[in-house]
């Protein structure tokens, strides 16, 4: 194949990879599964399998949950007078949700942030 030296818009590109679709054409799946992501799009062929993404979106959705639940934690354990069992199970729990949520999203803006700039294998293919 030859190199594409097409410009990639960031922002309309991470758009695609939060919606889980491909960053290139935004039309297939990303993923064949829940993190599964697809060897290439079905739609224009882009080729997923060089990704990168390791620990990035792990780290990305730990950030989040934690600038979530953190504050929410602090406000009712200082404002309110709960007992701990109701602190010992909602905190867990909304901790596992909100992360089971948003780790696929992560990894697709990782992985489309990757295409965006021509990261790991992404530079040879259009």
């Amino acid at each position: 194949m030859s190199a594409d030296h097409s410009e990639r818009k960031l922002v309309p590109v991470l758009l695609k990879g939060l919606a889980r679709k491909c960053p290139r054409c935004g039309d297939s799946a990303l993923f064949s599964g829940y993190l599964s992501v697809r060897e290439a799009c079905e739609t224009c062929e882009l080729e997923f399998h060089h990704h990168r993404a390791d620990d990035m979106p792990t780290w990305m959705t730990i950030l989040i949950v934690g600038h979530i639940v953190v504050p929410l934690m602090l406000t009712t354990a200082t404002g309110y007078n709960w007992p701990d069992w109701v602190h010992m199970t909602l905190w867990p729990g909304l901790v596992l949700v909100l992360s089971l949520l948003i780790l696929p999203f992560a990894k697709g803006f990782v992985i489309a942030l990757q295409w965006a700039l021509r990261m790991h294998g992404f530079s040879r293919y259009s």
